[in-house]
């Protein structure tokens, strides 16, 4: 099985209540529940980010598509780990997305 790197682009919302808290993190579980033994890292959510561009010069805004958070899947085919991907809770979110792409092994 090859290896994805399953990529949040979103809101980044974080939840305001407890309660909030535990329903997104019910729906994160059920899905990596659903996933079982492909979940190779169910990954954690990030921060806002700076992009450096050429140049040197620094932004401080997430860039154009904000990550949100990653996760590392197993699948037999980029197919197959965006089939596994539409059931992803992100995708509930207004304009988010998650965008896939293989792990190359270098060594």
């Amino acid at each position: 099985m090859a290896k994805f790197l399953y990529v949040y682009h979103g809101s980044g919302k974080i939840p305001a209540t407890e309660a909030e808290r535990k329903e997104i993190m019910d729906a994160w579980n059920g899905w990596f529940g659903k996933l079982g033994k492909s979940v190779v890292d169910g990954g954690n959510p990030v921060g806002m980010s700076k992009t450096v561009l050429p140049g040197g010069r620094i932004e401080n805004n997430g860039g154009t598509n904000p990550t949100g958070g990653y996760s590392i899947i197993e699948a037999a085919d980029i197919d197959q780990a965006a089939e596994k991907a539409k059931g992803c809770p992100i995708l509930n979110a207004p304009n988010c997305s998650v965008e896939i792409a293989p792990i190359i092994q270098m060594m």
